[in-house]
């Protein structure tokens, strides 16, 4: 009861259209494009943070005019630190070419820099172990090296660290060396790991989009092996039955309006059938289609024989079923047959015809689709003709 109370009196207030806009942004992204953000972030935030903490801690030791100097060397640097880091991730995920001319500027602006602070200020601080030279060197060595780390590569940025070690070294205290040394390969390391999971990031999006692209590839060819093998089929027998139908009709035989109502229950079918490929939901039953094939193969006049028994079921049963209709097509649509023979034997399916009129043969869409098929169960297809005036198909499952 009081969860409800506190339901019922909870006022909702509607948000306005900068947060509106704003969240829908956010929403818009997608997860790797929000982590692209949050490394963009994480690199900017240590330029706005450090250089601020620099100038205050040497306002009180250096004059205003020096401190005003400073700010405008420091604005300079984090100018082309952000740009270089920008080209540098662009890079970095193959967006934009290396950016070159403006590393080799920043190289040369931070060394005028560091040798600038050690020239103005070569004394430590009266009663402080170090001087304003120091919180320069420290701080643009820091920015130079999460600079680089989303530049160059990993073992350029350690010679980069190594480096500033160096230096470090000339200017200060063998302990400030080891101190400032490991500080540097730890940013290092943690700058460049996240710039590497970044790239990883955005090539499981890829893959991802890729897999999704692959996937409705794959959707449109079940669907037009599935079209063609229903539609096909179907169109075949309704051919024939109009036609058969049309001789009745001029010989006055009653029995055409028999055909007729044929064609019309096979068109209905086809419909229903075609529904269910949209559907995705169809398969074919291998004893359904054995049984099609004796009626239809029987109403166009050719003798069909089926030797053997049905002792597969599921997949590779439907798998056969689509044999089965995808030969009685052929021999509907290609063949002037008078006698069909469907063999079974387990997972062996052969179906063999005497209606070859021409022994230049070819796959057509049909059998590449059911090649396509079997193929996905590890089982093979052949189709050719034999003499003399033979076509057998041959389908195999393991």
């Amino acid at each position: 009861m009081d969860r409800a109370r506190d339901l019922r009196c909870t006022t909702l207030v509607p948000l306005g259209p900068s947060e509106v806009s704003l969240l829908g942004w956010w929403r818009s992204r997608g997860n790797a494009a929000r982590f692209d953000l949050f490394v963009r972030a994480t690199f900017y935030l240590s330029y706005l943070v450090l250089p601020p903490l620099l100038l205050i801690s040497m306002a009180e030791e250096v004059g205003t005019a020096a401190l005003a100097v400073i700010s405008v060397a420091a604005l300079g640097h984090l100018a082309l630190s952000i740009a270089l880091v920008h080209y540098g991730i662009e890079h970095h995920l193959g967006k934009a070419p290396f950016p070159r001319q403006l590393l080799t500027i920043f190289l040369a602006f931070t060394t005028v820099l560091l040798i600038s602070g050690e020239l103005a200020f070569p004394h430590p601080t009266p009663g402080k172990p170090d001087g304003p030279a120091d919180g320069i060197t420290l701080i643009v060595l820091i920015l130079t090296v999460t600079t680089l780390s989303a530049v160059v590569r990993p073992r350029t940025v350690v010679l980069a660290c190594v480096a500033g070690g160096a230096y470090v070294a000339l200017t200060a205290s063998p302990g400030r060396t080891i101190y400032t040394l490991a500080m540097l390969l730890i940013i290092a390391f943690a700058f460049r790991t996240t710039l590497w999971m970044l790239g990883l990031v955005w090539e499981l999006d890829r893959s991802r989009e890729v897999r999704a692209s692959l996937a409705v590839a794959e959707e449109r060819l079940r669907f037009a092996r599935d079209l063609h093998d229903v539609v096909g089929r179907n169109l075949s027998a309704v051919a024939l039955k109009a036609d058969l139908a049309a001789q009745l009709a001029r010989r006055g035989r009653p029995t055409a309006i028999d055909e007729m109502l044929e064609v019309r229950r096979i068109a209905q079918e086809s419909l229903d059938e075609l529904r269910a490929v949209v559907s995705g939901y169809r398969t074919a039953d291998l004893s359904v289609e054995l049984a099609g094939a004796r009626s239809l193969l029987a109403s166009a006049g050719i003798d069909c024989r089926v030797i053997g028994e049905v002792d597969v079921s599921d997949e590779p049963a439907a798998a056969l079923g689509w044999a089965v209709r995808e030969g009685v097509t052929n021999v509907l649509r290609h063949s002037e047959a008078s006698t069909c023979t469907i063999t079974l034997r387990g997972k062996v399916l052969t179906m063999s015809n005497d209606g070859v009129a021409s022994s230049d043969f070819r796959f057509g869409s049909g059998l590449k689709g059911l090649h396509e098929r079997i193929s996905a169960l590890g089982g093979t297809v052949t189709a050719a003709p034999e003499a003399p005036h033979r076509f057998v198909l041959t389908v195999e499952l393991p």
